[in-house]
Order: C-alpha cells, then sequence, then structure tokens
C-alpha cells in the first residue's frame, strides 16, 4: 500500500455561542451609561456617578476576556466604540451638564447657551478621540495614548462631580468650575498630548512598587471612594501636560 501524504487537520470550527461573554460585558457597559444618564435627569448625580465608574469596570474585562477567549471580531471592536460613545461620551457630558452646566442660565440665556454646548463639546471629541484610536490602533506605541482616553476623561468629569456633591456643594456655586472642567477635558481627548496607557512594560510585567501602589489605591477607595478617585483622576490629567511640557523644556535646552 502507497504511503500518501496525511492530510492537515482541520482546526475545528470555532462555537459562536462564546462571543456571547464579551457582547454582553460590553452591553452591560451601555447599560451602565443608560442609568447614568437617567439617574443624572433626576437628580441622583452619585448614583450616575456610581454607574459610570462601573461602566469602565465593564469596559476594562470585555476587551480582556475577548482576548483571553479568542473571541476578538471586528464587530466587537465597534459595538465597543458605540458603548464607549454612549458611557464616556454622553453619559458624563449630561451628568455635568444637570449638576452644574444647566445652571449657568443663572448668568443670562447667553451663558445658558455655552452650558449645553459646552456639554455638546465633550460629545463630539469623544467621538473624535475614539474614531481617532480606532484608525490608529495597531500602528502607535501602545505605552501612550494620543490624547485623553475618553474613560479618563469621564473619570475626571464624574471624579469632580462626586466629591464636591460630597462636600456638600450644589453644581449652581461650581458652574464655571464645571465649565472650565468639560472644556479641557474635551479638548485634551483630541489633543496630541501623551498619556500614559499602563500597558507598556517590559515582558508584559510591572514592577513590584507599582503593585504596592495599586494595593494602596484600592485600601484608599474602600476608605473614602469619591476623595481617592478625584486625586487619581487630577494627577492623570496633569500628568499629561506636565510632561508634554517637561519634553519641550527639555528639547528647547538641547537646542540651546
Amino acid at each position: 500500500m502507497d504511503d500518501q501524504p496525511l492530510e492537515p487537520a482541520r482546526p475545528r470550527p470555532r462555537s459562536r455561542h462564546i462571543y456571547l461573554l464579551p457582547n454582553l460585558l460590553t452591553t452591560a457597559n451601555m447599560f451602565a451609561g443608560f442609568y447614568a444618564i437617567l439617574a443624572a435627569a433626576n437628580g441622583h448625580f452619585v448614583a450616575a456617578c456610581v454607574a459610570v465608574l462601573v461602566a469602565a469596570v465593564f469596559d476594562g474585562l470585555d476587551g480582556r476576556v475577548a482576548r483571553l477567549t479568542g473571541t476578538t471580531s471586528e464587530f466587537g471592536v465597534q459595538y465597543d466604540s458605540l458603548s464607549d460613545l454612549l458611557s464616556f461620551g454622553v453619559a458624563p457630558a449630561l451628568v455635568m451638564y444637570h449638576w452644574a452646566l444647566a445652571q449657568l442660565a443663572l448668568d443670562g440665556a447667553v451663558w445658558a447657551k455655552v452650558g449645553w454646548g459646552a456639554a455638546f463639546l465633550y460629545v463630539a471629541c469623544a467621538a473624535l478621540r475614539l474614531a481617532r484610536y480606532n484608525v490608529q490602533a495597531g500602528s502607535t506605541d501602545k505605552r501612550w495614548f494620543i490624547g485623553l482616553a475618553s474613560p479618563a476623561s469621564a473619570g475626571t468629569l464624574i471624579a469632580v462631580v462626586w466629591f464636591f456633591t460630597g462636600l456638600g456643594f450644589e453644581g449652581d456655586a461650581l458652574r464655571w468650575v464645571a465649565l472650565a472642567v468639560t472644556v479641557t477635558c474635551a479638548l485634551l481627548m483630541v489633543s496630541r498630548i501623551r498619556f500614559f496607557s499602563f500597558r507598556g512594560w517590559p515582558g508584559e510585567r510591572v514592577p513590584f512598587w507599582f503593585l504596592l501602589l495599586v494595593l494602596a489605591v484600592f485600601v484608599a477607595l474602600l476608605i473614602d471612594t469619591a476623595t481617592v478617585i478625584f486625586v487619581v483622576a487630577v494627577a492623570y490629567v496633569l500628568s499629561g501636560p506636565v510632561g508634554w511640557l517637561w519634553l519641550r523644556r527639555r528639547a528647547a535646552g538641547g537646542a540651546a
């Protein structure tokens, strides 16, 4: 009997049902963002902030689960982007609008338009940020985000609302602060400033001190969640412009 070459074994067809898990997590992300909008419209601002935070947790899980289970797909990428636009674009903008930006109407009809215009600017910049991220995915240094990531930007907005609400401040007293924060975060999302992504450690390992820092943050979150989120968000947002200024000064010094 002649020896015949063995045909390579055909890979087993992947079960379509496994794709359900990451898409369910993405849907949970969207649901949390939608709930945040409803909560803010009804004046439940702390609940709205918590919902945006929960959306960020699900946003981090869906991509990791898809990669671990080998169920990444173009559909999942697009679905995740649409969910992110709702949870980290529309939701934080409306939370900030109902909390403080709408109160700019106290300063006149023109400022009322500035209030909702700032909220729309934030949504538009979040959409542009997500679109640019999708286009540049895989072609940029994974250690850095070009522009402030939309979840981090949303976290900054809800951190401001949550922190000052916990201190007993009403939105009308901080409407100008809210306007400045909203516009600043919107412009940072579409800027070329780099922000550290925490994804570029050599060999996918992190230093021991970083693990200790994460543990300390978790313990602090249990003690005073709103304050810790506020401090971390402000520090991270400032890290981008400060690093950009430092690099420019270093470059100018080298040229001189």
